[in-house]
């Protein structure tokens, strides 16, 4: 089976709480999904569109430690598989249960790793995970910023969401991988770059571009720069903590996900306060050097704008975005997909969910009377144009995706048992060397 290209859309499942708590700013509610999500799946297959990112509301799912309520998950994915969709399963999208409060606990990333083994055991013809989204967005607003969750606005705090978030990723991955033994991990990462505005803003911008990576290290058990060393150490992360991340190093199962915004690019003034910039570098030239970091494949993971006045300016955007792709591609990088995030409009993003306005926000492939945007049928129509001449060519890609309704095929559980013996070997392997002379 040839390895395809991953054409996706998502349906936006963000669900972190504000005002102390009080409430929750479920986006699959705000945008009408739990009532339409058969329409919206429906939109996915007449829009040509085989990937989904897409997962279960974490908050009403995992009730307590060992106690779920897969309802909306069994009826959902069992439609998806039906209809031969391949979800790109989103566990953790900016939010929590109650009972575990926030990402300050630092039992989540157990309790989480409890959960991921929990779902791909009920759902063991799933391949495709997004353990946790924007891991490095996700403790910046909740937890420097003050935004979300915890709603904390301190470099202690900060510390403490990133490495009990990165945590609870790996271990997630450790506890699908011994479900799934082919699993692929495709991490969704804002991919961000600070421009100093004056001479006096180069050492703060140079800062803020090394602190964008520390996710991503930790996640792939990169050694981190050693200013960034000293601002973790500094800020509450120990010794042992830090070396975790270097000993569970799961890079090999992973294509590393690049989100990109308007709003992704910011100006460092001299005081380090930042301010958007716009596009200005784009999608091409930072993900070059995301890649130049961590040498992985690629997938352009999130994309979106606003259909403004003109009626056109979501469709101008999508040919951008996708030509920043084919140029990163045609440069050597291992692309392997492409979003427009997410599949209907959203709702209070113009505030970064820290309001609870109800205001529509037009940016999605269909607007939520479910009737097709402009830059839906532009998709379509690249899809349709681009779907045969693109297959993806990565090392993680070379074992091929295995489709829904493949998942019970004889040659299907063989790559399972084989990756199964692969990774077994592997794990051996790393604790023979790591094991003292005698």
């Amino acid at each position: 089976m040839v390895p395809q290209f991953l054409f996706a859309t998502g349906i936006e499942n963000s669900n972190p709480t504000i005002q102390g708590g009080k409430i929750r700013q479920d986006e699959l509610e705000k945008c009408g999904h739990y009532k339409h999500w058969r329409t919206d799946f429906d939109l996915v297959e007449e829009l040509g569109i085989r990937f989904l990112r897409y997962g279960p509301p974490i908050y009403t799912t995992f009730l307590s430690q060992g106690k779920y309520d897969w309802s909306f998950a069994d009826e959902t994915f069992q439609d998806l598989r039906k209809r031969n969709i391949i979800p790109i399963v989103d566990l953790c999208h900016f939010g929590l249960p109650d009972w575990i409060g926030n990402f300050q606990n630092p039992d989540f990333p157990t309790l989480f790793a409890d959960y991921a083994r929990a779902f791909a055991q009920r759902f063991p013809w799933v391949q495709l995970y997004t353990p946790i989204n924007e891991m490095y967005i996700c403790a910046e607003f909740s937890a420097l910023y003050g935004w979300w969750n915890e709603q904390l606005r301190s470099d202690v705090a900060f510390v403490t969401a990133l490495k009990h978030i990165v945590k609870a990723n790996v271990l997630a991955m450790s506890a699908i991988l011994e479900v799934r033994a082919d699993a692929i991990f495709i991490q969704s990462e804002s991919s961000e770059y600070f421009h100093a505005e004056n001479p006096a803003a180069i050492k703060p911008a140079e800062l803020m571009n090394a602190k964008r990576f520390l996710s991503l290290d930790l996640n792939y058990g990169r050694r981190v720069d050693s200013e960034m060393y000293e601002y973790l150490m500094d800020n509450g992360m120990t010794r042992e903590e830090y070396h975790f991340f270097l000993g569970h190093n799961l890079k090999q199962y992973c294509i590393m996900g690049n989100d990109y915004y308007q709003t992704n690019e910011h100006r460092v003034s001299d005081d380090g306060s930042t301010q958007a910039s716009g596009e200005v570098f784009g999608y091409h030239v930072i993900t070059r050097q995301y890649h130049d970091r961590y040498r992985l494949p690629v997938m352009h993971t999130e994309t979106n704008l606003w259909q403004g006045p003109q009626g056109n300016e979501a469709v101008n955007w999508l040919w951008k975005e996708w030509a920043n792709v084919l140029r990163v591609r045609n440069d050597g990088v291992p692309m392997v997909g492409f979003t427009w995030y997410s599949l209907t409009d959203q709702v209070d993003w113009d505030t970064a969910l820290r309001e609870n306005n109800g205001n529509v926000n037009p940016m999605g492939l269909c607007d939520l009377d479910r009737k097709i945007r402009p830059v839906g049928m532009a998709y379509k129509q690249l899809i349709q144009d681009w779907q045969q001449v693109l297959p993806a060519h990565s090392v993680c890609l070379q074992v091929p995706i295995v489709m829904p309704n493949e998942s019970g095929q004889p040659w299907a559980q063989k790559k399972q048992a084989d990756a199964r013996q692969a990774r077994q070997h592997a794990t051996n392997t790393v604790v023979k060397t790591n094991q003292p002379d005698a």
